[in-house]
């Protein structure tokens, strides 16, 4: 087994052989290109046969290529990290071997991109008083606390377990109305794990490319709708990486 093999970035549908530049990851400027089976294809670059750490250059060179190639193509991310022994194994075992689960997959993604979409409070506490002003209870307890009266430590307790309650009931009734706006517009959508008590939505959305412009401006109206509220931080087009990601175990 040689020590050099390929690094596999994504497989997309072509009948053509390419080469998108010298951009391989690894900083030695190897050249990306595209290694053919019938009318799909890995994009990959030579590379060691090691194990790349999860480095800002590293998945920033990861991410580059994969945005270089969608400019031109509807693709498959694959994972961070495959590395291929060499061009046989990903002909065999992978272009070969699930053609037909490439050709369906690369068929659901065709024509269309991915979004993100964060969405946070801006100041933390605005919501929190919106709850105290909600919530009669809430404020008795509150009140209760500051004037240092009844038990305090099972108040305290409480008093956190309700404010949580509410919040979360706040944070889901606002993403199910910001979402209710954007979903009719996308294919699919993904909700990921939101960070803090600040973020309100973290999710992806599979659009149709020629929806895009309609999708920038829904979100452009929540935007400016919720301007005093609310911040906004959107991103895109990325590759569909929260859709379709590959994973190859050889």
């Amino acid at each position: 087994m040689s020590d050099q093999g390929r690094y596999i970035y994504a497989i997309i549908a072509t009948d053509q052989d390419k080469q998108f530049g010298p951009m391989g990851i690894g900083g030695r400027n190897d050249e990306v290109f595209i290694q053919r089976y019938q009318d799909v294809g890995a994009v990959v670059s030579s590379s060691p046969v090691m194990q790349y750490p999860v480095s800002r250059a590293n998945t920033l060179a990861h991410q580059q290529i994969l945005e270089r190639v969608m400019m031109e193509h509807s693709l498959l991310p694959v994972r961070f990290g495959t590395i291929a022994d060499d061009d046989d194994q990903i002909r065999n075992k992978v272009l070969i071997a699930r053609y037909d689960e490439i050709r369906e997959r690369l068929s659901y993604v065709s024509d269309k991109i991915e979004l993100g979409l964060k969405v946070l409070w801006i100041d933390k506490s605005a919501p929190f008083q919106e709850i105290v002003n909600e919530n009669k209870e809430i404020r008795r307890i509150r009140d209760r606390l500051a004037e240092k009266k009844g038990a305090a430590q099972r108040d305290q307790v409480r008093l956190g377990e309700m404010v949580k309650k509410a919040l979360d009931h706040k944070r889901m009734k606002t993403e199910k109305d910001m979402l209710s706006q954007l979903l009719p517009l996308c294919v699919d959508h993904r909700k990921n794990p939101v960070f803090g008590d600040q973020m309100i939505t973290n999710s992806a959305f599979l659009i149709f490319k020629h929806r895009e412009t309609a999708f920038d401006q829904a979100v452009n109206d929540l935007a400016e709708t919720h301007a005093a509220q609310l911040k906004f931080k959107y991103v895109g087009p990325v590759p569909p990486c929260n859709f379709v990601e590959m994973s190859i175990v050889w």
